[in-house]
């Protein structure tokens, strides 16, 4: 019996909608960004319950870290590639836009059946989206989740932009550490205190409300 599965990742303002996919056992992914913030090229991974890309509570990883800190999803993805604990692995393209969708197709089968994904708000010091470690269920037609924005805690959300990779900014490779929490948590969202988000910027609005979101995993019937 052929199965598809669905997984709909809402983030944030980020939605995501998704098509069959055609294969057995492929999960497809379509991130659709409705927030106004640009979405780093997102990674995402199939795997077994022993994976963890990040903890609540507990420090980032170097990788994690550089993806939330510039959007650089390299090492997260050669670290995955790696690891016997993990079946797949995909990277975006490119960023998505607001209002653009990315699509990403992920095998999975046996014990590998959880799924993590992440991504950086890049108008941020450190704020990323991220789902780890999520449970697929095929005997269930919608499987939903709260999926918040994430601080991965490794700088101070100092909003300067002399940090900030993303637009208006552009300023990537620049850390301020002092006074970094030094753990994940749900990130607090933007102030915009200093201004990172001027009238003259009005595309790249405060995302003040980093909020839940939900996630759909739908199976098909089979063919």
């Amino acid at each position: 019996m052929k199965r598809a599965l669905v997984l709909t990742v809402v983030v944030v303002a980020v939605a995501a909608w998704a098509a069959p996919a055609a294969a057995q056992n492929t999960v497809s992914i379509q991130i659709t960004n409705m927030s106004q913030q640009i979405i780093s090229p997102p990674v995402v991974a199939s795997h077994t319950w022993k994976v963890a890309i990040f903890v609540p509570g507990q420090p980032a990883s170097m990788d994690l870290a550089a993806l939330a800190e510039d959007g650089d999803g390299s090492g997260l993805v050669e670290l995955l590639s790696g690891s016997d604990e993990v079946l797949d692995v995909a990277a975006a393209g490119g960023p998505i836009l607001p209002g653009e969708t990315a699509i990403l197709e992920l095998e999975v089968r046996g014990k590998f059946n959880r799924i993590s994904a992440v991504g950086m708000l890049v108008t941020t010091n450190d704020a990323f989206f991220g789902l780890s470690n999520f449970l697929l269920d095929p005997s269930r037609t919608v499987q939903r989740v709260m999926v918040p924005a994430w601080d991965a805690g490794t700088e101070v959300n100092s909003e300067l932009c002399d940090f900030i990779p993303g637009p208006p900014c552009g300023n990537p490779f620049m850390r301020d550490t002092e006074g970094a929490e030094g753990f994940v948590y749900v990130h607090s969202g933007i102030t915009d205190r200093n201004f990172l988000f001027s009238p003259s910027n009005v595309r790249h609005l405060p995302t003040r409300d980093l909020g839940p979101g939900t996630i759909d995993s739908r199976p098909f019937p089979s063919t």
